[in-house]
């Protein structure tokens, strides 16, 4: 499976992007979020989200993000999109002139986690790999696209025979910024098969 910008599918197009085989830009709307439910009782789905489809159970998705956002929760990153309800993304979160959150959310069925790490606020690029075995997934993050540490890995509920995978960026206040997307590439499976524990 190759990574091809002529597969791509929008849902929701930002007003301002440009597309590529070797970059992507996405300039965000103001006031665009995903989340659902927990914790802040709101519900927000409509970040933009660029997205390819594949019915392959086992392969690593690896982007380099880079970004000029200044306003707190401004974001861009990978995600898995599947319904409204159902869904992942990985990203840094603006939070302030010295800090921001370099984190994942998972959504099932209409509720939404976030699992973070606080980074310095003059981090403005990031690698993610993004990788699926079945309906299970492990998001790693680089500095450099060579050394990667995990994020977090997960479950969702939905991912059928097939799903969608790409990239989003929002900006759920008043702001707007510029995310650029490289050197995205479709890998084998980097996330290899568990060799501990055998299950019960």
């Amino acid at each position: 499976m190759k990574f091809a910008s002529s597969q791509l599918v929008w849902t929701r197009e930002p007003k301002e992007y440009s597309i590529s085989d070797k970059k992507i830009e996405i300039t965000t709307n103001p006031y665009t979020d995903l989340w659902q439910r927990t914790y802040y009782n709101f519900q927000n789905d409509n970040a933009p989200v660029l997205q390819m489809e594949t019915e392959e159970k086992f392969f690593s998705f690896v982007v380099k993000t880079k970004f000029d956002s200044k306003h707190r929760f401004d974001q861009c990153g990978v995600v898995v999109y599947l319904d409204s309800e159902n869904w992942l993304k990985a990203s840094i979160e603006y939070e302030n002139s010295t800090m921001q959150h370099l984190g994942s959310v998972v959504t099932n069925e209409g509720y939404s986690d976030w699992a973070t790490t606080e980074i310095d606020a003059d981090v403005k690029s990031m690698w993610y790999r993004l990788s699926r075995r079945n309906n299970d997934f492990c998001v790693e993050n680089s500095v450099d696209g060579r050394h990667f540490k995990q994020m977090r890995i997960c479950h969702l509920n939905k991912a059928g025979d097939k799903i969608k995978f790409g990239i989003y960026a929002c900006s759920p206040e008043a702001s707007s910024f510029k995310s650029i997307f490289s050197d995205m590439e479709v890998l084998e499976c980097q996330w290899m098969p568990h060799d501990g524990q055998q299950p019960d």
